[in-house]
């Protein structure tokens, strides 16, 4: 219930700014607007009140807004309106120019929004990363994906790509997005290179990452049945050997325990980092011992943390910005590129929704937000009719050849692109239920 009230808070504030901005510069320009929706309202609206010439309202469905522009061709397909003579105050009277700014003014608070957000997320709570050079202290760990790529668990990140890597979440994202997608690493004194392939990108997108920080194995909660708590560990218990051999990390801890299925095994565990003490419990069938571990990153490695003043937070927000832009464009063209198969992981809501942590984070809720109005804002440039970018492509078009395409064209051209949108959407909804029903 959090998440999806972090979804449904997050996208009330993107739709709000967005049709603002449309709205906006339509009100700059006298044209009028019939309509200001937060949400779409098939059939029937939460509530609505009327000022001036404008209804403003609430939809129950969260998948948008709108603004109706007066002599506009939109998603509501208003042809009789469209047939009467036009009229001073509406769209299809205003200058290119100006038909231009209002169509492009969504988008426009969209980036301006982005900005606004991050400035304000580095000036209250400043920047936080985990360096390369601290994770390798003690080298990565893979998963079986990650192994089938030639990585093996202890390597330790030399360069991404060529370039020294400041962080591991650039390390993680300059792989998978910028070419030529090499990682070296040092293996035991010898360097390495692995390199991933765009038929192997599509396995990363539907895995998730698959390297990552090394722990060790600390007790932080038991399942309500757990051979573990029986055998006598407690929460934040240690364990630092399995049989005898020594072992400092959860990784090899957890290989030792399943290969030791239906067998006994002695943990050796310390306790308030002083005692010793040493258990015996039968590894069941399933090897699972009901232990949750602790995996807290800032527990475990040192955080670098950058402190903004307000005049500081400006350009790093700004860089910031474009930054995530130039990132989600890069995740958009492996999208369109087959090889990678990368469409199969375009989600709808519920995959949006579950990048909120289960948790309120105001800090995560704005990041996400921030991001997510980048997403919408580059989305909606998309040259697709019923699309801000449609509408903006065919104006351009007039404002180059000198003539308007025709009504009826521009019909066709709304009813094409709502099409595009629908197929886009049964698409998402179909990723989301093949990744979480099946």
């Amino acid at each position: 219930m959090i998440q999806v009230a972090q979804l449904l808070l997050s996208l009330s504030i993107l739709v709000f700014f967005h049709e603002l901005g449309h709205f906006t510069f339509a009100k700059i320009f006298k044209t009028r607007v019939e309509k200001f929706y937060l949400f779409f309202n098939p059939w029937f609206s939460i509530f609505k009140f009327k000022k001036g010439e404008t209804e403003y309202g609430l939809g129950w469905l969260p998948l948008g807004g709108y603004v109706k522009i007066a002599g506009m061709i939109d998603e509501s397909m208003d042809k009789e309106a469209m047939k009467l003579p036009p009229q001073p105050w509406e769209f299809r009277s205003k200058p290119a120019w100006q038909r231009l700014l209002i169509m492009i003014g969504g988008v426009l608070v969209n980036f301006i929004l982005a900005f606004v957000i991050y400035i304000s997320v580095l000036a209250v709570w400043g920047e936080q990363k985990l360096s390369v050079d601290e994770v390798n202290k003690y080298g990565i760990v893979v998963d079986s994906l990650g192994m089938e790529f030639g990585l093996q668990t202890g390597d330790k990140i030399v360069s991404v790509n060529g370039n020294i890597a400041e962080s591991m979440e650039d390390a993680y994202i300059d792989l998978i997005l910028t070419s030529p997608r090499q990682m070296t690493v040092d293996r035991n004194g010898k360097e390495v290179t692995i390199e991933i392939s765009k038929k192997q990108i599509s396995q990363i997108l539907r895995n998730g990452p698959f390297f990552s920080p090394r722990f060790p194995f600390i007790v932080k909660n038991f399942a309500d049945t757990s051979v573990a708590k029986d055998a006598g560990l407690m929460i934040n218990d240690k364990v630092i050997a399995v049989n005898g051999e020594e072992m400092q990390f959860m990784d090899e801890i957890r290989t030792e325990i399943i290969s030791s299925k239906n067998n006994e095994v002695e943990l050796t565990v310390l306790r308030n980092e002083k005692d010793t003490f040493i258990f015996n419990m039968v590894v069941p069938e399933s090897t699972m011992i009901g232990v949750e571990l602790n995996d807290s990153i800032p527990l475990f490695y040192h955080i670098d943390s950058v402190e903004y003043t307000l005049a500081q937070a400006f350009p790093a927000g700004v860089k910031k910005t474009f930054r995530e832009v130039d990132y989600y464009l890069k995740q958009l063209k492996l999208v369109f590129t087959p090889k990678t198969k990368a469409y199969k992981s375009v989600g709808s809501f519920i995959t949006i929704g579950k990048l909120f942590p289960k948790k309120w984070d105001w800090r995560h809720f704005w990041t996400m937000t921030a991001l997510l109005s980048i997403m919408l804002g580059v989305v909606n440039l998309f040259p697709i009719p019923a699309l801000d970018g449609g509408h903006v492509m065919f104006t351009l078009y007039e404002m180059i050849v000198g003539k308007k395409p025709s009504d009826k064209f521009l019909e066709r051209a709304q009813i094409v692109g709502m099409v595009l949108l629908l197929a886009l959407i049964v698409l998402a909804l179909g990723n989301d239920f093949i990744n979480y029903v099946f």
